[in-house]
């Protein structure tokens, strides 16, 4: 199916183009959300009107998204979570979690603007980005800790994450000492 375009949309092309998309795509997503139009003669009589006044909509929306993208851009928000010594997540942090997050902190953002690629499922600081506009894009940074102590010392810099020392010939010691005990146990009954 063709559409025209009313807005610029990522891997797709801008506003005002005439693109050709696969008929679900359209019905679905496009058309619903405002996004396109049928490329028929009526519409494109119709868009070409309208033409000046969505650009400047556009442009609008466009300068909001970058003044609400420079307090936002490089900020860190702290999501508490409980986690394993190791530092794996019991749960995940997901899009929703993180749109949560920075909306506590001050700035609305929905999950679908958060561009997660997959759910956070470990401890540490996480570089997450947020498409604020289809032109905005800014990176904020998710600080996934146990407390807001383990969080404040994350920011530092430290490591929180236990891991054990053990060597391979200390391992390989350990079970010889233990199965020389069990050997000795049994040849005593």
């Amino acid at each position: 199916m063709e559409v025209i375009l009313l807005e610029r949309v990522a891997k797709l092309g801008q506003m005002g183009e005439v693109v050709r998309v696969r008929d679900g795509f359209a019905r679905n997503y496009l058309l619903p959300r405002g996004k396109a139009l049928r490329a028929t003669e009526a519409n494109k009589k119709r868009f070409e009107g309208d033409r000046a006044q969505l650009e400047a909509r556009n442009l609008e929306a466009k300068a909001e998204a970058e003044k609400v993208g420079e307090k936002l851009d490089g900020k860190t928000f702290v999501v508490i979570r409980q986690a394993g010594e190791s530092g794996q997540l019991y749960g995940s942090v997901s899009s929703r979690d993180i749109a949560e997050a920075i909306t506590t902190g001050g700035v609305s953002v929905g999950r679908q603007q958060v561009i997660a690629l997959h759910p956070i499922k470990t401890l540490g600081l996480h570089g997450v980005p947020v498409r604020l506009h289809p032109e905005v894009e800014v990176k904020v940074t998710i600080n996934v800790a146990r407390s807001p102590e383990e969080a404040e010392r994350q920011e530092r810099g430290e490591s929180l994450t236990v891991r054990e020392e053990t060597s391979m010939d200390d391992l390989g010691l350990e079970v010889g000492a233990a199965l020389a005990e069990a050997g000795g146990d049994m040849g005593r009954d």
